[in-house]
């Protein structure tokens, strides 16, 4: 996923990281490491800012931050670093099925007795802990959340035309096919990266073939290519066939689809929580509401289930500074930091970091829909092998744009993916 609530965007820095240690009179220092992905300018100043205080208030502990650009962070640059002599103490990992790898490979310490710890045991409410608690035990401190997926929607368009956001697929079809007798597009979406279609049609797949198939196909445990995966392409290719999604589905880039919404040429656009600053700054007159993705036909999985991803940090179980750590990460989700992370562009979970008088309604009702869902679904490229998923995402763009029938995309995407299952 390109786009998360903290704007991961910015270009890579050193994958390695040297150990630093210092004296104070004469006494050695310990190196407290954190690694993470690049936050943004603004939130770096933050994150130094809390570094200085913890320093300060530690004077034998000097802090080390090591940022990386998202994708080689993902990818290659956590294993790395977490390989390497010198392991981060404490590292930014996204929950679900990416936290479970860590927690298996002996990376992640268990943090529930940490998280009773003044400071730290009422700066979150429960449902901000999905997909980071395993077997009873809680492995992460939640710091964002970000929904990737609803279908946002032109009220005006809507209203002008006397029809409503739909709850099941074949009311979605009915609205779609009034829509497109106005002469307007009833779906935009610029797929050209692969990802915006990629998670709007797999959280339809989990909601057909239900989460654990979902997730088995994209851990390499079953075949793409089966009865239930097929179905649940069959209803993207009747969206194509129907002409319901613009013909430049694939030719176009996430944010040249913004501008079609924006504009008024198309009524729906599905795409994540994060097209909320983006049509204050470039629609302010838009009336823009969402709605969930609607109940699938026979779905096998949770037809209220919301796709989203919840990020955190983890305390690696090797580290020698756990206590270190856990004090940093309490002095990290304090409110007055929390405070300083949403000036500076964040929406920091912990409590009192949003002031909801200075934030958008859409966007508080974001949140609560995340800290209220009872089934979270993770994105292909964000809780999954990033190889799966970038063939995951092809396959469906091919039978989003109507290059191929789902069986036919199915079965090359089996091909593809079978070298990694050796």
């Amino acid at each position: 996923m390109k786009k998360t609530v903290i704007g991961l965007l910015l270009a890579s820095l050193a994958l390695g990281v040297t150990a630093c240690s210092g004296s104070s009179s004469g006494k050695d220092k310990t190196t407290l490491r954190i690694a993470m992905v690049s936050p943004g300018e603004g939130v770096i100043k933050v994150w130094e800012q809390i570094k200085k205080k913890y320093e300060d208030a530690h004077p034998d502990i000097t802090v080390e931050l090591n940022y990386q650009e998202d994708a080689i962070y993902q990818s290659v640059g956590l294993p790395n670093l977490l390989a390497g002599t010198n392991a981060p103490d404490i590292y930014f990992e996204w929950a679900g099925e990416r936290l479970r790898t860590r927690i298996e490979s002996g990376y992640a310490a268990d943090l529930t007795e940490a998280l009773k710890q003044d400071g730290l045991k009422n700066a979150f409410d429960p449902g901000d802990f999905k997909g980071m608690t395993f077997d009873g035990k809680t492995y992460m401190i939640p710091t964002a959340s970000d929904v990737s997926n609803i279908i946002w929607y032109n009220k005006k368009i809507f209203a002008d035309l006397g029809i409503q956001p739909p709850q099941t697929w074949e009311q979605f079809m009915e609205i779609s096919g009034k829509i497109k007798a106005a002469n307007i597009t009833p779906i935009v979406s610029g797929n050209k990266d692969l990802w915006p279609g990629g998670n709007w049609i797999a959280h339809m797949v989990s909601r057909v073939v239900g989460e654990q198939a979902y997730g088995d196909a994209l851990q390499l445990k079953k075949p793409f290519n089966s009865p239930d995966l097929v179905t649940a392409l069959t209803y993207v290719q009747q969206m194509w066939d129907n002409g319901y999604i613009n013909d430049s589905v694939n030719a176009i880039a996430d944010d040249e689809g913004d501008v079609l919404f924006f504009n008024g040429q198309a009524a729906m656009h599905p795409i994540g929580s994060w097209l909320v600053s983006g049509a204050l700054e470039s629609a302010p007159e838009l009336e823009l509401g969402y709605f969930n993705l609607p109940a699938m036909p026979n779905g096998k999985g949770d037809q209220t289930s919301v796709m989203g991803v919840l990020n955190g940090f983890v305390i690696n179980k090797n580290s020698k500074h756990f206590q270190e750590a856990v004090d940093f990460m309490t002095l990290y989700s304090s409110k007055e930091s929390s405070e300083l992370l949403a000036q500076a562009g964040a929406m920091p979970i912990a409590k009192g970091g949003i002031d909801p008088a200075k934030t958008d309604a859409l966007s508080l009702s974001l949140i609560d829909m995340m800290k209220n869902s009872k089934m979270l679904v993770s994105p292909p490229d964000i809780g999954y092998n990033v190889e799966v998923a970038n063939a995951f995402n092809m396959a469906i763009s091919q039978v989003l744009g109507g290059i191929k029938t789902p069986g036919a995309a199915l079965a090359e995407l089996d091909n593809t993916i079978a070298p990694l299952k050796k």
